[in-house]
């Protein structure tokens, strides 16, 4: 993690390894003590929270109920989602955390302010309807000058095309953000599931960012990651 500036190590933190069904206590005890870990060695932290399971409960029961759901009825139901585990997050990291939540990645003396008193720790959650928390975190990540972004789901790697649909697809170690780019395509939907947003891709290709797609819940993965060492996951750069 040699390229990381300013010591600082963005993580976009799935919903569905905070909320797969319901929340993952245990994982976030582990995770908790992972960072704090990382924390006395010097690093310090952005955290941005996914809405996962919990979004598209509640994205799938207003459609149920009406059919009149908005696109952006849906993104603003999908963004609450996230910040409600993004407010788990900060408080489980009170000691750590700046008090306030970034809900605006554009805002630049915001940003400053959640590292300007000591603070180890930014939590951020979604922003406004049609941008994904992957596009907050590489905006976070182009602001505070760190090269790379971690991204931790519920898949060890990229794959050719989805595997729940092809069984011969095949794990990707290394891509190019443009073959990236050809697979993901160019547009994002609330509620999309795709190893990084097309749009963030977009961002990320443009400023030269690094992701590491990596199995969340294996924290001796991202421990590796975070040392330098070797760890499973995909990475996308240019």
């Amino acid at each position: 993690m040699s390229d990381l500036k300013n010591n600082i190590i963005v993580i976009s933190l799935g919903g569905s390894l905070i909320v797969p069904e319901k929340i993952d206590w245990q994982f976030l005890k582990k995770f908790r003590e992972l960072i704090i870990a990382e924390i006395k060695k010097g690093k310090k932290f952005v955290l941005i929270t996914g809405g996962g399971y919990t979004a598209r409960e509640y994205i799938q029961a207003a459609a149920k109920v009406t059919a009149s759901v908005t696109r952006d009825d849906q993104d603003w139901l999908g963004i609450h989602a996230t910040r409600m585990n993004a407010h788990l997050l900060k408080t489980i990291f009170r000691a750590y955390a700046h008090p306030r939540i970034n809900k605006n990645p554009k805002t630049k003396a915001d940003i400053q302010e959640h590292f300007a008193h000591g603070e180890k720790i930014m939590i951020a959650a979604g922003w406004r309807p049609g941008w994904s928390t992957d596009y907050v975190a590489t905006i976070l990540a182009e602001r505070l000058g760190a090269a790379t972004i971690i991204n931790l789901s519920n898949i060890k790697y990229v794959c050719d095309k989805d595997p729940h649909k092809f069984k011969d697809a095949k794990e990707i170690k290394q891509i190019s953000w443009k073959d990236f780019r050809r697979i993901v395509g160019n547009h994002w939907d609330p509620g999309l599931n795709a190893p990084f947003d097309p749009i963030a891709s977009k961002l990320a290709q443009k400023i030269n960012a690094t992701v590491i797609i990596a199995d969340g819940k294996n924290l001796k993965n991202l421990k590796n990651i975070l040392d330098g060492g070797k760890f499973q996951g995909t990475v996308i750069k240019n």
